[in-house]
């Protein structure tokens, strides 16, 4: 099973908090954290992992744990597999911000620009577009390849679940989907792996 959680990482703006959990940090995310600008940043960066850390305990997951990790706004998103199955794993997160019509219209699939254009009102248009770049972004990071993998080189058509129409013949095996979101949190969040179970609970219990 593919488990979802995610965490608010204000609590990490505070140089204290910042700095207990920075120190519990491996050498190479500390790098990481070092090489990035702002506040706010740093915080994500440093409590998306301290969120799979806090995983990893909590459940007693191993080392070679599929995982994934994601994080945007105030919030950070981490996706891991609990069986011993070896299974892809990807995840995105990321805040519901202006609509993208460019990036739709450059990077999406036909289908899924119609689908979204289709829509009469901007807000229904907005909410579509970040529906599909978690979906689309979820997938990419699942196979490994990230954004070397060209968006429009697969089509997610929205349901319940959503499901891939058409994917690359490099990653032929069977992915599944699973879309999540909070009422009143302007976020989308979305989970893609190869364990075609998926807890459709967002968990939220494990705080920094």
């Amino acid at each position: 099973m593919v488990r979802a959680w995610i965490a608010d990482v204000t609590p990490l703006y505070e140089d204290g908090c910042y700095r207990e959990y920075y120190d519990s940090l491996p050498d190479f995310r500390k790098k990481k954290a070092d090489a990035l600008r702002t506040v706010a940043m740093k915080a994500q960066s440093v409590g998306v992992w301290a969120l799979w850390e806090k995983i990893r305990t909590v459940y007693n997951l191993p080392e070679d744990t599929a995982f994934n990790l994601s994080h945007s706004g105030t919030y950070a998103m981490c996706a891991a597999e609990l069986g011993s199955r070896r299974e892809r794993v990807g995840c995105d997160l990321e805040k519901i911000g202006e609509l993208k019509e460019k990036v739709a219209a450059r990077f999406f699939c036909r289908e899924e620009y119609e689908t979204i254009f289709h829509e009469q009102s901007e807000e229904a248009k907005t909410e579509l577009f970040y529906r599909y770049w978690v979906l689309k972004e979820s997938f990419m990071k699942a196979t490994g390849k990230g954004m070397a993998l060209p968006a429009d080189a697969f089509c997610i058509r929205l349901g319940d679940p959503p499901v891939l129409v058409r994917q690359p013949e490099e990653f032929p095996e069977q992915y599944c989907c699973a879309e999540f979101n909070i009422e009143g949190l302007p976020y989308r969040m979305a989970v893609c792996s190869t364990d075609r179970e998926i807890d459709l609970r967002l968990h939220t219990e494990l705080k920094l």
